[in-house]
């Protein structure tokens, strides 16, 4: 079993917002399924104009043109959109520069990888190095003297940095070449002074900032020890997730908007001290234990107050309302559209998307805090999940198997010896919850979703809440070395996030493999391990039914993935091992049979058949257990010894130099297969 693990080139705070991967490859797929083709050649004819009204104009008619339109995004990459914008930062007019920012940006955040690496391929670094300094300038003038500041100071600090910063962070996300040259900007000081003037600034720069530092800070070792030693910067973010008197409070109609900003700002900022922890003497952080006094608590209540069936059908009411931006067509230069025009349901969206990607925030730092076995000290007694869970009326059917979770694991209370860990009770019952699908958690098969930025929030939050309860089980089933009850846990706590797991997954479906339905294979490839985690912690506990064992061996077939297939054939062997269920041991037994050399065909990659010969050891490694019967009648041991050589062979074909641990498990595992047959010879039975 693998735990989850943050790779650089695959995570993202925001995975691509609209997603294209529905669409067939090409300009002609993305030319039949837009309806503004008629209006991107004027466009970019406007884009190098002669006139910077002009200019100005197509700078911010791009940024409307790919609102939630992946095909036009796609024509206008195929118009080298992005070279022609990068262009424009070196503009002679400072209002097109500024717009020509704000158009890469959300380039950047809708578009994902391609489009940011074809951005740091085209050497966009090179303006964005001088923009820094420029800021950091008019920054340091506005926040001195603000009577004396440049006319446009405030519109170079609030609207253009929050762009530029954006955009620095989505490439540090691209690859380690770009961030390797990010690194190089000496960007911690430009961040940190946004971070310290906090009160002065708007939330959203303020924001973009700790997003950016976030990013910088993940296993980036350069950035963290440049932040972690300085005192006064560790001393800002402690105060930022612990101020000494209550946040201001907003009023107005985007009262609630900042609110949720100021949520996401301090779970960012609790993110950035995990990062960088442990903080060394004489910082003030240096004191504080940094998990169980300020992230969990800053982590908590987001994860407590958070209900995503709630979200998802709050974000269809604001789709339905939504009004149709301006026609581009109607649109003249007098009246030059405003690429901050947002209409109330789009505000609405926008602050669903900000409550949904900060508990995606949340769920990826506790991930990282679950990789090892929690602390009960840390989890224990968080207030309000319990209660939250008691209280939620949810109609899914789906939402009302998570909403169950609770429940069965507090009526299991009364036969237990003893109660559950605290953590258990804690993080598991909410995190299960974050598992469960809503409807507008994936895009219609062959269709785009409604409003693609909130369905790619929601699959992100299911995404990290199965990949922390991985790493939970994982944890446990180590600890606990094969006996639950040494946690405290009994076998209805596995039986129920078992349950849990596998209805998510049957929500999820198993329509996986079409154009556009990458998260919902996610889902599977990432869910198989929790149950097989939940599995290995409660093996022997787990009655497979018919469908489990029939959808398993089938998405075990199907997926090209070998990490993926270990971790099926994993799970499958745990249900194996349910002592009563003797014809499912059958069916599952036979199928781990199938894939045995010399009649798997076509034939099973190397480290699953690793994978398959020990889970058959280890099921009928008991020979009293009653679904023995099954290894006897069925000439199990005939076929085992059959496959020998082709293990064997299996086993040389691996290269001890460049995967010697593989090597070594699959040298044990040969040994262990030659002993056990020899075992079950001695037997004679």
């Amino acid at each position: 079993m693998g735990k989850s693990q943050k790779k650089r080139s695959m995570r993202r705070h925001n995975p691509m917002r609209v997603p294209d991967s529905h669409l067939p490859p090409g300009l002609a797929s993305a030319s039949a399924s837009s309806s503004k083709t008629e209006v991107i050649l004027p466009i970019i004819q406007k884009l190098e104009g002669v006139d910077p009204a002009e200019r100005k104009w197509a700078c911010v008619a791009v940024s409307n043109l790919i609102q939630n339109d992946p095909s036009t995004r796609r024509l206008l990459q195929g118009k080298n959109i992005v070279g022609k914008l990068i262009t424009r930062l070196s503009d002679s007019e400072e209002e097109v520069v500024i717009e020509a920012a704000g158009s890469l940006r959300n380039l950047c955040i809708d578009g994902g990888f391609d489009i940011c690496a074809e951005m740091y391929n085209k050497n966009i670094l090179a303006p964005l190095k001088t923009f820094v300094p420029k800021i950091s300038n008019t920054l340091s003038q506005l926040l001195a003297s603000p009577k004396d500041a440049p006319e446009n100071a405030q519109q170079l600090v609030h609207q253009f940095a929050d762009n530029v910063i954006t955009i620095l962070w989505c490439l540090s996300e691209t690859s380690n070449k770009a961030l390797n040259s990010i690194n190089e900007i000496s960007l911690v000081p430009f961040l940190m002074s946004f971070l310290a003037a906090r009160d002065k600034l708007p939330l959203s720069t303020v924001t973009s900032a700790a997003q950016c530092l976030y990013v910088l800070t993940d296993e980036n070792r350069p950035i963290i020890e440049e932040v972690r030693t300085n005192a006064e910067y560790t001393a800002c973010l402690l105060a930022i997730v612990r101020p000494d008197s209550a946040p201001p409070k907003h009023n107005g109609k985007n009262k609630d908007t900042s609110d949720v900003r100021s949520t996401a700002f301090r779970v960012l900022t609790s993110g950035i001290l995990r990062n960088v922890s442990p903080v060394p003497p004489p910082s003030i952080a240096a004191t504080v234990d940094l998990d169980r006094d300020v992230v969990l608590p800053t982590l908590e209540p987001v994860l407590s107050s958070t209900d995503l069936q709630d979200a998802a059908q709050a974000a269809q009411q604001a789709i339905d309302q939504q009004e149709s931006i301006p026609q581009l067509e109607n649109l003249s230069l007098k009246h030059t559209p405003k690429s901050d025009h947002k209409s109330p349901s789009e505000l609405e969206l926008e602050r669903l998307e900000t409550q949904l990607r900060t508990v995606q925030l949340a769920l990826e730092i506790l991930t990282g805090m679950c990789a090892t076995l929690p602390d009960p000290e840390v989890f224990s007694g968080a207030p309000g999940v319990d209660d939250q869970a008691d209280n939620e009326d949810e109609d899914d059917q789906g939402a009302e198997d998570a909403q169950d979770i609770d429940m069965a694991i507090d009526d299991s209370a009364g036969v237990q010896t003893s109660q559950p860990p605290a953590f258990f009770t804690t993080l598991v019952a909410p995190l299960l919850k974050f598992v469960h699908p809503t409807a507008l958690s994936f895009p219609p098969l062959g269709a785009p979703s409604p409003h693609p930025p909130t369905t790619s929030a929601l699959g992100a939050i299911h995404i990290s809440a199965l990949e922390c309860l991985n790493n939970i089980f994982l944890s446990m089933a180590t600890s606990s070395r094969g006996r639950p009850s040494s946690l405290g846990l009994d076998a209805a706590s596995g039986r129920t996030v078992f349950d849990a797991v596998w209805n998510a997954l049957r929500l999820v479906g198993t329509e996986i493999t079409g154009a556009g339905q990458e998260r919902r294979r996610e889902m599977w490839d990432i869910g198989v391990g929790v149950l097989w985690g939940v599995g290995t912690l409660f093996k022997g506990a787990l009655a497979p039914t018919e469908e489990q064992i029939q959808v398993l061996s089938q998405f075990n077939n199907s997926t090209p993935d070998a990490q993926v297939k270990v971790k099926t054939i994993g799970a499958l062997e745990c249900l194996a091992q349910h002592p009563d269920s003797v014809d499912a041991n059958r069916i599952i037994s036979s199928y781990f049979l199938s894939l045995l050399p010399p009649v798997a065909s076509p034939p099973t990659p190397t480290e699953p058949l690793l994978q398959v010969v020990s889970a058959i050891i280890d099921i009928y490694s008991d020979e009293g257990l009653p679904y023995d019967t099954n290894f006897r009648q069925g000439r199990y041991l005939d076929a085992l010894v059959q496959s020998v050589e082709g293990v064997r062979k299996a086993v040389r074909g691996i290269d001890k130099k460049k995967e010697r641990e593989l090597r070594i498990r699959g040298e044990e595992v040969r040994d262990n297969l030659v002993a056990f047959i020899q075992y079950r010879r001695g037997l004679r039975l």
